[in-house]
């Protein structure tokens, strides 16, 4: 569980808030591994609240101390619990609360990184994650007086971390022209495209050579050498496009004469990776159905291990010898793949408890099914919408007091539920009333 060779608490005052912080990460691993029931609020808090307490303390012992003396076993087991925590929230549907978002912007943060080392990014990559950190701003504000300052703080922090880092990303990518831009996301994804094909477990090399046909027309699009625009003047900022041009002409290159081989000294660190990055991409099709949040937590550690492992960022071997060049990109490649499916997973978690999912789910389906009714004409009478209807009518009739019970629980997310349940209804009566006036002009 724990990261390589991380040291102790070397103040002894520490040591007690550790023993107690393993306790209670020992106490949220078993709810998030108990499947027999579903979680509840009430499982959640008080184990939070005891996280709180020992972050207090902490604070409280590290007071007036150098904050940038390197991580210790207490801080990578304080993280495990809040890592727990906030994704115990996103199952039982509090998504919207200050401890929900910390896995959200701990992913954020490892995925800002990635893309600072890796050197090339579109708009699009970074569009997503500015949204997504003005959410999380929002809910910390929103929750200012209701959760422990300690939490907050170390949110902002973390938050602040990611601005910083997503402003400087965002001021390399304004340098290009806007000549240059679609050219620019066009190399980024086939880079992307070129790593998916060198990770398959059937490589391609027709498709490599087909991006490579791609990089032809770009490169023969260059008068003198340069990027130009439509006044035959040199474009601004395209040292960044030839330098990811170069990127793109080597790496098709290493990846047709490795043909999907990977260094035999990786290949362990290889298997794991894209097995991880596989069960993910299987999670990002089925999640509406299958995902608990908390399942997550184990793939999050699993990567950091594996990221944290590596030394002045490089893979290196058991005997401490680098990584080559293709080794190398392709281990990165399938890390940044699984924080970004895990990161996609998370932004899409519906603020509704595991509890109430199955009726969640069931309404998001009749309501793309009536939708597809509408746009595709409406129906030809008022007997089509019986199918709907009754299907309507029995998760309606499962609210006891306009409420969706489980059990004596009353789970979290009743709004969203019923909110959805409404929509749907408003299409049928759509529907309906549509047929009932074609009926009357034919009268």
């Amino acid at each position: 569980m724990d990261s390589p060779a991380v040291p102790a608490p070397l103040d002894p005052q520490e040591q007690p808030i550790l023993d107690r912080l393993l306790r209670t990460r020992d106490a949220l691993l078993l709810i998030k591994q108990d499947k027999s029931s579903y979680i509840k609020s009430r499982d959640v808090l008080p184990l939070y609240e005891e996280v709180v307490s020992e972050v207090e303390k902490l604070n409280a012992v590290r007071k007036g101390k150098d904050r940038r003396l390197p991580h210790n076993r207490l801080d990578y087991v304080l993280d495990d619990c809040f890592q727990l925590i906030s994704l115990l929230f996103l199952t039982v549907g509090r998504n919207n609360e200050a401890p929900a978002v910390y896995s959200l912007a701990t992913t954020v943060q490892r995925l800002l990184d990635h893309l600072e080392e890796a050197g090339f990014y579109s708009s699009k990559d970074l569009s997503s994650i500015t949204k997504t950190l003005a959410h999380v701003h929002e809910t910390i504000d929103r929750c200012r007086n209701v959760y422990s300052p300690a939490l907050l703080t170390l949110l902002e922090s973390r938050l602040e971390k990611c601005r910083l880092l997503l402003d400087k990303l965002q001021s390399d990518l304004a340098q290009l022209s806007p000549e240059l831009v679609s050219t620019h996301e066009t190399l980024v994804s086939i880079l992307r495209s070129t790593s998916a094909v060198n990770t398959r477990s059937k490589f391609s090399a027709s498709e490599v050579n087909g991006l490579r046909d791609q990089l032809k027309k770009i490169q023969d699009s260059l008068k003198d050498g340069n990027f130009v625009g439509a006044d035959g003047q040199p474009l601004p900022g395209q040292d960044n496009v030839k330098g990811l041009l170069e990127r793109c002409w080597l790496w098709t290159e290493i990846v047709l004469q490795r043909e999907g081989k990977i260094d035999e000294r990786f290949q362990d660190q290889y298997e794991r990776l894209v097995d991880i990055r596989n069960q993910l991409d299987r999670l990002s099709v089925t999640q509406a159905w299958s995902l608990r949040e908390t399942d997550l937590f184990g793939y999050q550690r699993k990567l950091d291990r594996i990221d944290e492992a590596r030394v002045n960022g490089n893979f290196v071997d058991a005997e401490g010898q680098l990584a080559d060049i293709h080794a190398q990109r392709t281990l990165l490649y399938l890390i940044r793949r699984s924080y970004g499916y895990i990161y996609a997973l998370l932004i899409s978690s519906e603020p509704v408890s595991e509890a109430l999912l199955p009726v969640y789910n069931q309404l998001q389906t009749l309501k793309r099914c009536l939708l597809e009714v509408k746009e595709s004409g409406g129906v030809a009478n008022s007997r089509e919408l019986y199918p709907y209807s009754m299907k309507l009518n029995s998760i309606d009739n499962m609210r006891v007091d306009g409420k969706f019970y489980v059990g004596n629980d009353i789970p979290e997310g009743q709004g969203s539920v019923n909110a959805l349940l409404a929509e749907c209804y408003d299409i049928v009566w759509e529907l309906r009333a549509a047929v009932q006036d074609d009926d009357d002009r034919h009268a």
